[in-house]
Parts: C-alpha cells; structure tokens; sequence
C-alpha cells in the first residue's frame, strides 16, 4: 500500500508529478489485497481509491490533446518574429484556414417564381372594382364604387351649389385683387371695395387679415359665381359682413366690446431684470422698452438691487371674442421697501416719458452726426486747399458720398443753404445758447424754422465749398463763440408746468390704481353676444328680482 507521503512524490508539484502519481495509483489498484492489507487489520488510516467515470477520462484526454497541441504551435503570433520559420508556419495557418472558409461559401442561386395567375374578364373587374381610381375613373374605394362598362357617363359634371373659400391679405395686395384672385367677379370686387372703404380706408386692412367667402351658383355655363357672402375682422374691435340681399350686396357692421384695461405686471428684479419680467409674463418687446427707458433715466447697474420691485403696465386690450393685444409700455417704475424710487409715464403726442415730478427723461452724451472716423480735429492746421495756416474750428468725419447726417441733439433749424466755403450747410439753434453748424452737404433734408430732434436726418455727405472730398465739417458754438465739439456734453430735459403738470400728474395716479393681473380676466359676455340661446333651465336658476 502507498502512503500518502509516497504517493505525493518527492519532486514539485506539476504535469509530471501528476501523471507518476496517477501510475502509483493504477498500480497499487491492480496489486490491491484486503486480506494482506496491514492497515485495514491493525485499524490505521487507508486510502480508498474510487473508479473513475467517464467525465474524469475526458478530461485526462483532453489535458493530454491540449499539451500536443500546445507543443505543436499551429497558430503562432505573427505580430512576433517576422519572417522566422514559426512565423511562416503560421501564415501558412491563416491561408489554410481562409481558403477552407471561402470552399465553404454558400452557393446563391436565383429561386424560381410561382407562375403566373390566369387571370380572366371576370377577375379582371373584380380587381377594378377594388381599386383607387379617382381620377381615371371618378371612383373612390370600395366594390361598389368601382367604373364599370354600364356606367353612362355624363356630359356635364353638376357643379357645387356654393363654395367657400378662406383668403388671406398678402402684404402690398390690394383688396379688390385678392378677391378676384378667390375667384369673385370683378364686378362683385369693385363692389365690395366701395362698401368698405364708407366705414374705413382699405389701407388700414392689416395684411394676413383672413376673409371668408361664400360664391354661389354660376348664373349660366361658363360665368364667374357671383358672391353670396363675405365676413372678416376689419380692426381689432370691428367684423365687416356683406350679404347679397334680393341681388344686391349689402354691408353690415359687426361691433366688437373692447376693454382697454392696462396690463400690469410686478416683480422681484432678481438677478436678471430680463430674466425676470419675461417670466413674470411680460411681452419681450414691453420688456426692451422698459429697460431703454429706464436706462435714460438712472444706472440700471448701480441704482437698481435683486431685492427692488420692477412695475410694468402696458397697453392692453381685450374683446369680448376672446382675442387679446398687448401695446406700448405706458409706465416704467422701480420700487423699493414699498416706495416708488423710479416712476416714468409716457406723455404727450411725441410719446417721450416723464418723471412723476413732470421732469421728462434725461438724454446725455452727443449723437455722433455721421457714423465715421474723425480725419481732423479741432486746432490750427494747414489749409489744404489755401494752403496757409489758419484755425480749424470743427471737426471733420470721413465718411462716403450720401451718407445721412443727423442732430446731435433737439434744436430748431436757423440755416439751411449755401453758405461760403461751407458749401451747402445746416446751422441749427439748440436750448443754453448753443449751436451747431453742418458743412459741404451734397443735399440738405430740413428747411428754415423747422424742429428738429435729437437723430433725425438733416442732409446727407457731399463735398460741396472748400473741400477736396466726400466729408462732413462739423462746428460748435456757444453764445456765438466757437467752441470744441468734444468738450461739450448735451442733456436734454423736458419739463412740465401749469396745467399740463397736473394733467399729467393726475394721470399717472390713476395709472397707478390699475390691480396687476386685472386685463387679464375674460369679458362677461352680454346678452347681444351670446352665440346660443338661453335655455329655460338657465332662467330658472337666475335669481328672481324683487318686486
């Protein structure tokens, strides 16, 4: 008997170990005798040595297959030694393989259609009567829709006995062209451009204002239908309706109950004043007017915190429809630990913004006259036309032929023509004893006496007079001294007084008294409006009046 010291083997444990110890083993269950085994008399330990089954014989195989194949490196690295003899054995494998796999492509060949079906006169109608056939036919789907050879065909198709039609005003149409091109007779267009334009002019008429319209059936073959009716919504608080009554078109006006509520929104300014309006509700357009009219007022960086309140109110209508127009912003105000700091109305017919004290919006800086570069400054220089040293009492702007040039500020026009060396020029009058003269104008755009204001055009770059090219001389004065235009800083402020004060004052209270969110209710409608009749149970929960 073999014991377990040596059965294990003296050498390291490995394949050849292994394989000596499963030969000990063999052997010593071939010469096993229990009758002569010591070890099982006496009560020692033993080693019971089971039979193998066959999962253990497969495994003893393939370990066995795995070390001849191993040794035999059918399928070297060919990223390692390159051009050496294992390395050739091994692309040797590869074409090997390769080749075996392209023998072993599949074959594609084309598969045999089914014949084709016999198809006879009677099959063939059953498949047209199944068809879609709306044009060749005039059938839709369906079997018994279908053309047949017993259909009689007509010899004229019954036309509609009207026709609706939904036209839109393009812009620059005229409104007699879009309903010719709708399909309405010219005679019946003129018509209807004359009864609108008695109540309104037909360029009011917005564009992508949408009309409908009714023709109806044609008089006889081959004439336009005439027009049976028409309706569109003319202005936000009118619909136009015109009815052909007893062949005459007549037009009947449809007034629409508007409520001009101002809307008015409040809120937290935030870290964004913008950001916070706009999600506050207010129309982006409402918010750029805001933020442009304060900011001719106050430093909206430094005078303005996240913990103030913006107040916005602006124009608002509503009709009883449902529909909704939002306008113009009315009033911009900034408050602070519940008291207005900032409050500005728009006021007067040049719609410009004054504060709650009737001081209107502060404008500082000068408008650059031309958008150009400055070619020569204020100071002595050497004429270069006369060719001397003499003073330059402007500044001159390089700028191309025809370039407009405005007002640096508000002033009154008290020149305008040729005027010397200066060409054609502009010399315009403006409040503290200041003045400002425009030269070598290629045409001017304002006339004597007229009012001008801060950015509107006056004429436009030429090189008229002493100049040797296209560019504008401009000159400041003050109490008639000449001065340097860059040294000079212009503010403008309007202000009201009497009884345009307390016009406006009591204007802006009552502006003020507006709740937020107000215009933003629906209209009740009234009895006039309502689309259905009232019904007998509704009359029966109106509560009954007193007598």
């Amino acid at each position: 008997m073999f014991t377990p010291r040596e059965i294990e083997g003296s050498g390291e444990p490995g394949n050849n170990d292994e394989t000596s110890w499963r030969s000990a083993v063999l052997a010593h269950d071939s010469a096993y005798d229990p009758a002569h085994d010591h070890a099982a008399v006496s009560g020692e330990p033993k080693i019971l040595l089971r039979a193998k089954g066959l999962t253990e014989k497969f495994d003893e195989w393939r370990f066995a297959a795995s070390e001849k194949l191993e040794k035999a490196d059918l399928a070297p690295d060919l990223a390692e030694g390159i051009g050496s003899r294992r390395w050739f054995r091994g692309l040797g494998t590869l074409l090997g393989l390769s080749a075996l796999s392209l023998l072993m492509w599949p074959d594609f060949s084309p598969l045999e259609a089914a014949p084709a079906m016999q198809v006879d006169e009677a099959a063939r109608d059953e498949f047209r009567s199944q068809m879609i056939l709306p044009l060749a036919l005039g059938a839709d789907t369906g079997r018994r829709m279908g053309a047949t050879p017993a259909v009689v065909e007509l010899e004229s198709a019954p036309e509609r006995p009207s026709i609706d039609i939904l036209a839109t005003l393009a812009r620059g149409d005229s409104f007699g062209r879009m309903l010719q091109r709708a399909g309405v007779g010219s005679a019946d267009a003129q018509r209807v451009s004359e009864l609108i334009a008695r109540t309104m002019p037909l360029g009011d008429i917005e564009s992508g204002t949408q009309v409908d319209i009714t023709l109806g059936r044609r008089p006889a073959a081959g004439q336009t239908r005439p027009l049976d009716n028409l309706n569109f919504r003319a202005r936000f608080d009118l619909a136009l309706q015109i009815d052909r009554i007893d062949g005459n078109l007549a037009l009947k006006r449809v007034p629409i109950r508007v409520d001009d509520t101002p809307l008015r929104i409040r809120g937290t300014v935030g870290q964004s004043l913008y950001r916070s309006a706009r999600a506050a509700g207010a129309p982006a357009s409402a918010v750029q007017q805001y933020l442009e009219a304060l900011g001719d007022q106050i430093d909206l960086d430094r005078s303005v915190r996240p913990t103030d309140t913006f107040d916005i109110i602006i124009s608002h209508r509503r009709a009883a429809t449902g529909e909704r127009q939002a306008g113009k912003l009315l009033y911009a105000g900034i408050d602070r630990g519940g008291e207005s700091r900032t409050q500005l109305m728009r006021w007067g017919s040049d719609g410009r913004f004054y504060e709650a004290s009737g001081v209107g919006e502060q404008r500082s800086g000068l408008v650059a006259p031309v958008p150009g570069p400055i070619s020569s400054r204020y100071g002595m220089r050497r004429h270069p036309i006369l060719g001397y040293r003499r003073m330059h009492a402007g500044l001159d702007f390089r700028a191309s032929r025809g370039t407009p040039i405005v007002a640096v500020t508000d002033g009154r026009v008290v020149g305008a023509g040729r005027m010397g060396g200066c060409g054609n020029a502009v010399r315009l009058n403006h409040a503290g004893g200041l003045a400002t003269r425009y030269c070598h104008m290629s045409r001017i755009a304002v006339r004597g006496g007229q009012s001008v204001q801060r950015g509107q055009v006056i004429g436009y770059v030429g090189s008229t007079g002493l100049s040797t090219g296209p560019h504008l001389h401009y000159e400041m004065y003050r109490n008639g001294r000449s001065v340097n235009p860059a040294s000079v800083r212009f503010v403008t402020r309007a202000q009201l007084s009497g009884d345009d004060l307390r016009k406006f004052r009591a204007a802006l209270a009552k502006l003020k008294l507006v709740e937020e969110g107000a215009a933003l209710a629906d209209l009740v409608p009234e009895a006039s409006e309502r689309s259905e009749p009232e019904r007998e149970i509704e009359k029966l929960e109106r509560p009954k009046s007193a007598n």
